[in-house]
């Protein structure tokens, strides 16, 4: 991916930053403290910090569906880049999960720490200390957020998923239900108008794009309309296979993603496909995202 052109304000971008910052700044040593101390709270500050930062960076929430109260849960979710970070954060009192090198960044790194991230990486070798430190926050009945396809689109539709995480939560030792609900999230409007795929990669990260320069190019822009989709929960115990359940959340977020981006919200979405049916996703349990 190239180098996107600089459009939108300046002024917006600096006002937007100074805001962002200074909110960011008010609120981490609150959370800090807050987890050092043991509190209960420490799982709804994200949710009001990232609502905020929605607001101040001129996202435009829309949810469609509720998500699930049961816990433990794993949610779903298609990923587009960072900024679906504070748009599921404002909906969901949840941890993310998410790769390794994230938790060396300076600043953001600091804040997925904050937010009780769990840090996993691509090397077989700690792929069983991964599950076992997901396993062990599904047992303390926490909320977990998982991005199945392993990186960052261009949001114009949804990767492959890969099934290893999902495995975890059919090799835990309790037999304490797991809610799992696929999430679809899809970035559609700029200030009211379609987000077409020129205009996409404002608001997509991945490839060779830098960072500090994605970030620089999208906070000029307007009002962005994301919408949230969260789809009807499902249980572990309806699956006989980790790759069956990745392939039910990968047909419902995808289609989900579709209609969306092609302004067909009212469609129907996808019939349920039995439990037991054999599905085509066949990722290595290695090939951890």
């Amino acid at each position: 991916m190239g180098k996107l052109e600089r459009i939108g304000s300046t002024t917006l971008r600096v006002w937007r930053t100074v805001i962002y910052l200074a909110w960011t700044l008010a609120l981490t040593p609150v959370q800090a403290v807050g987890l050092a101390l043991g509190c209960r709270w420490v799982a709804e500050l994200p949710r009001f910090y990232h609502r905020q930062c929605c607001r101040i960076l001129g996202l435009q929430v829309r949810r469609l569906g509720q998500p699930v109260s049961a816990r433990p849960v794993l949610f779903a979710s298609n990923h587009t880049g960072y900024i679906d970070i504070s748009v599921l954060g404002s909906l969901i009192p949840g941890s993310f999960i998410a790769k390794s090198e994230i938790g060396a960044w300076p600043f953001f790194g600091w804040l997925a720490r904050l937010q009780r991230s769990v840090f996993v990486d691509r090397q077989v070798r700690s792929t069983a200390e991964q599950r076992d430190a997901i396993a062990e926050r599904l047992a303390a009945k926490d909320a977990l957020i998982l991005f199945p396809e392993g990186t960052s689109g261009d949001g114009n539709f949804v990767l492959p998923f890969k099934s290893a995480l999902f495995s975890v939560v059919f090799n835990r030792p309790s037999d304490e239900p797991i809610a799992v609900q696929p999430v679809s999230v899809a970035y559609t409007r700029l200030d009211g108008l379609p987000i077409g795929r020129r205009l996409r990669p404002y608001f997509a990260w991945y490839g060779d794009m830098t960072l500090p320069s994605h970030l620089w190019c999208w906070l000029g822009l307007g009002h962005v309309e994301v919408t949230v989709e969260f789809h009807p929960p499902t249980t572990v115990a309806e699956w006989s296979s980790r790759k069956e359940l990745a392939q039910f959340c990968y047909e419902r977020i995808s289609a989900g993603v579709g209609r969306h981006l092609s302004g067909r919200d009212g469609e129907p979405a996808p019939a349920r496909r039995p439990a037991r049916e054999p599905a085509p996703i066949d990722v290595p349990a290695s090939a951890v995202g």
